[in-house]
């Protein structure tokens, strides 16, 4: 029996900004886009159900907001690509200098 596909555990704060606060499970291949053949052919079943990220609910609405479900898919497929691009680097440092509580408005 093949063994199960486990997620990455639930870290104390938010992957990008470091803030204890709530965390949402961001999938860095979107779940949208685990059929299509382009995304088949780039990564594995166990890769597109683990590639995740636990983030703040502020970082991960920003996250969606830069980019698209395909440019994720495609380039900003892991933390260190997403920190790669300085919209979501500036956010993410003007974030983390906020108190817990904070919630930015959009």
């Amino acid at each position: 029996m093949p063994e199960p596909i486990r997620l990455p555990p639930q870290p104390d704060a938010c992957e990008l900004c470091a803030r204890q606060l709530p965390l949402t499970r961001h999938h860095l291949i979107p779940k949208a886009l685990h059929d299509k053949p382009y995304v088949q052919k780039r990564y594995a079943k166990s890769e597109r159900i683990t590639a995740t990220l636990w983030v703040c609910r502020a970082c991960h609405n920003q996250i969606h907001r830069l980019f698209t479900e395909k440019e994720l898919a495609l380039t900003y497929n892991s933390r260190e690509a997403l920190l790669a691009d300085p919209r979501l680097v500036t956010f993410v440092e003007w974030l983390a200098s906020k108190p817990p509580g904070f919630t930015p408005r959009h």
